[in-house]
C-alpha cells in the first residue's frame, strides 16, 4: 500500500485518467475528496462495492439454480417422450 501525504488542492494521478483531489478536510479528520475517472471506471465506496458484490454473487446463483431447473424439466420431458 501506498501512503501519500497531501494538503487541500494538492490531486493524486493514478495512470494517465485518474485523478484524486483533496477536496476539505475538517478537524475530526473527516476528508472529502474528489475523483475524476473515465465513464466506464466505476467508482464506489468500499462498503457500497462489497454490497454490490454480495448482491451479484446471489443473483447468480439463483441464475444457475434455474438453469438447473430447466435442465430438469427438459430431461423429464425428454423422458415422457421415449
Amino acid at each position: 500500500m501506498l501512503i501519500l501525504t497531501r494538503k487541500i488542492g494538492e490531486s493524486i494521478q493514478i495512470g494517465d485518467n485518474i485523478k484524486i483531489l483533496i477536496a476539505d478536510a475538517d478537524n475530526k479528520g473527516i476528508i472529502k475528496i474528489g475523483i475524476e475517472a473515465p465513464k466506464n471506471i466505476t467508482v464506489h465506496r468500499d462498503e457500497v462495492y462489497r454490497k454490490i458484490a454480495i448482491q451479484n454473487k446471489a443473483s447468480l446463483q439463483r441464475k444457475e439454480e434455474k438453469i438447473m431447473d430447466l435442465r430438469d424439466l427438459a430431461k423429464k420431458l425428454r423422458e415422457k417422450k421415449v
